[in-house]
């Protein structure tokens, strides 16, 4: 066996990473035609209550902005359908899909109006995602260092001006109550967007000693009137008049700018929120987002539900329900996602 240090060792050793890097985009070129071919089911269609309002203007819509992109597909589409099947006024959801190119939107759009041909709905292309992932840090799990992962960053940009107001949803999650509940969240005068906020959470976690040693960024909370506590971006009520007046897309860009300099935070896409709105969003019910059902960002181990009533299940974390399912190792709040599950499985198209 040669050495690493000798000359055939060298080579050995760098024959074995080209190997290894071949094997691993081999893998991930596989996995992405695998989730291009996924097939789904069309979804039932879904009426108005005789007390909805006739959708002739902005103001009796719900809209709903959501990522949209080949890997999480899956998820996307049964968030959908739950948004859908549990809201009393269907009919009046517009949807906003964000994605990473143009290149992907021609399938995305076939894949939604198929399963959905009743949906309203439009898919906005990132139009400048290299300058976007120039902006990301690496973190602690490489499916956080996604561009997509940043596209709430930039919803007041991507989506047309005449929007006032609109819910952001993960694409890991879905719903079981109406999403109009959600959407009538009203916001405080000083609050650009509101979320269910967890105090509890040991906030200084989410930042590095790097961070709290600085005497000009530690004082980024220190004001009395801001109390800062934790929040999970992936269920948010955005005012978009307000995050463009204040022009928060460049006050998040600029704390990602500082993460590339000096490392402050480790957690992808949530520091930046945090540093810029912890302590000035208005309170949503914690049943809005009964979140880490994916366990954390290492193993994605199981979880139970926090205490008390629940409106919305949300599988972050590392763990997603599509993918335990499959493995035929689910976790026991799983079987709460499958019902929403639109994927056409070779058995139901034989049916």
């Amino acid at each position: 066996m040669p050495k690493l240090g000798s000359s055939r060792g060298r080579i050995l050793l760098l024959l074995l990473l080209i190997f290894f890097s071949l094997f691993t985009q081999n893998v991930a070129t596989a996995t992405s035609k695998t989730n291009s071919n996924l097939s789904f089911k069309e979804a039932p269609k879904f009426y108005n209550s005789p007390s909805c309002s006739a959708i002739n203007s902005l103001k009796n819509a719900v809209h709903v902005a959501m990522t949209l992109d080949i890997a999480y597909l899956r998820g996307s589409m049964a968030a959908i359908l739950s948004v859908l099947q549990h809201s009393s006024c269907p009919e009046n959801i517009i949807f906003h899909f964000v994605a990473s190119s143009s290149a992907e939107t021609t399938h995305l759009n076939l894949t939604i109006a198929k399963s959905f041909p009743y949906l309203h709905f439009t898919i906005y292309p990132i139009q400048d995602i290299a300058a976007v992932a120039g902006l990301i840090s690496t973190s602690i799990r490489s499916a956080l260092d996604c561009p997509l992962n940043y596209a709430r960053n930039y919803l007041a940009d991507l989506l047309p001006q005449y929007l006032h107001k609109v819910v952001y949803l993960d694409s890991d999650l879905v719903l079981v109550d109406d999403i109009g509940k959600l959407a009538a969240t009203p916001l405080t005068e000083d609050s650009v967007l509101a979320a269910p906020e967890y105090c509890n959470a040991n906030f200084t976690t989410y930042f590095t000693p790097t961070f709290w040693s600085n005497p000009s960024l530690s004082l980024t909370f220190a004001n009395r009137n801001r109390k800062p506590c934790y929040f999970n971006t992936g269920v948010m009520v955005i005012d978009l008049d307000r995050w463009r007046a204040g022009d928060y897309t460049t006050k998040i860009v600029e704390w990602m700018e500082l993460q590339k300099r000096m490392r402050i935070y480790e957690l992808g896409s949530l520091p930046p929120f945090l540093l810029v709105f912890a302590g000035n969003i208005a309170p949503v019910d914690h049943r809005w987002n009964q979140h880490g059902l994916g366990g954390d960002n290492f193993r994605g181990l199981c979880r139970d539900l926090h205490p008390g009533p629940v409106s919305l299940l949300h599988w972050s974390g590392k763990g997603k329900p599509w993918v335990r399912l499959d493995s035929n190792y689910p976790c026991p709040l799983d079987a709460l996602w499958a019902p929403y599950d639109l994927l056409q499985t070779p058995y139901t198209l034989e049916s």
